[in-house]
């Protein structure tokens, strides 16, 4: 029979397509790897991976097989959490990811918080696409996820916690920062920047930009709320960033002027996840409740 760490291993290779950086990725020299890449093939009998040429290929029964030791990797991940699972609190490092279109600017007091409550808890924070940490936590590689919905993923959990309401800003040098009303007619033709189409915050954007009539500057996509903020201060096009970040001290409004549209407004629903029957469920829960507390009391 195959042992976990020769699957882990045809995982990292199956994942990386490279013998060279998945025996980084598992702290083993690369012949290691390979003599229990082959050991794993004898035991089952099949050619898993095809030697040879450019890249790293999987064989058809290969590929059968990965998805499989993916699943018995993440429920052995959970058998050992469960085993070093405490009655009374959550101890050890809970690897957490959360978009960077909100973790910055709401998770460094909550992380004190529960640091101060649960002095062995260790929040490893990710931030990352909402998309790929959604396969990354079924895969186990994340543990709890915070982000907006939708989030998809097989045999997942979701907790609701907040709405959040999303504004439009303006460089104080913009024509519609001196208009004393403004409508949603005023935004017709309007330049909005964005992120990275791989983005949840690049969708909403371009929703927002359909309704209005606006526009997507795609030539200027930023890699953070900040880079857009501080593009809107210098008059290259219009936003819409989150309540959270405008209110926090990172973020705010200084080199842009908000405008509220009299017949618009839009927002943004913000979710826990976590895998369905983790051995620390309750803890996760626990923990996206005191998100939801933080994040409402701001927010209120």
């Amino acid at each position: 029979m195959p042992t976990v760490r020769q699957l882990e291993y045809f995982v990292a290779v199956a994942d990386l397509r490279h013998f060279g950086k998945a025996a980084d990725a598992c702290h083993v020299s690369q012949p290691t790897l390979s003599h229990q890449l082959k050991t794993l093939e004898q035991r089952i009998g099949a050619q898993l991976i095809e030697r040879g040429g450019a890249g790293v290929q999987l064989t058809p029964v290969g590929r059968d097989i990965a998805e499989r030791a993916r699943r018995v990797i993440v429920e052995v991940r959970d058998i050992r959490a469960i085993a070093r699972r405490s009655q009374d609190s959550l101890a050890g490092i809970v690897r957490f990811g959360v978009t960077p279109t909100l973790g910055p600017y709401l998770m460094p007091g909550i992380v004190a918080a529960l640091h101060r409550e649960q002095p062995d808890l260790r929040l490893y924070i990710r931030e990352g696409i909402p998309a790929n940490q959604a396969l990354d936590l079924g895969l186990g590689r994340l543990d709890m996820l915070l982000g907006p919905l939708p989030i998809a993923g097989e045999s997942l959990e979701l907790e609701p916690l907040f709405r959040e309401r999303m504004a439009i800003v303006v460089s104080p040098q913009h024509r519609l920062a001196s208009y004393p009303v403004v409508t949603r007619a005023d935004l017709a033709g309007e330049c909005f920047l964005s992120m990275d189409p791989r983005h949840h915050y690049h969708h909403m954007v371009e929703t927002i930009c359909a309704e209005l009539g606006g526009v997507i500057l795609r030539d200027y996509e930023g890699t953070s709320l900040d880079s857009i903020r501080q593009m809107v201060g210098s008059g290259i096009g219009i936003a819409v960033l989150p309540e959270l970040y405008i209110r926090s001290e990172v973020g705010g409004d200084a080199m842009v002027r908000r405008i509220d549209p009299v017949d618009w407004a839009a927002s943004r629903s913000i979710a826990a996840a976590w895998r369905r029957n983790a051995a620390y469920a309750d803890a996760y829960r626990a923990v996206a409740k005191k998100i939801q507390n933080a994040a409402r009391a701001i927010l209120e």
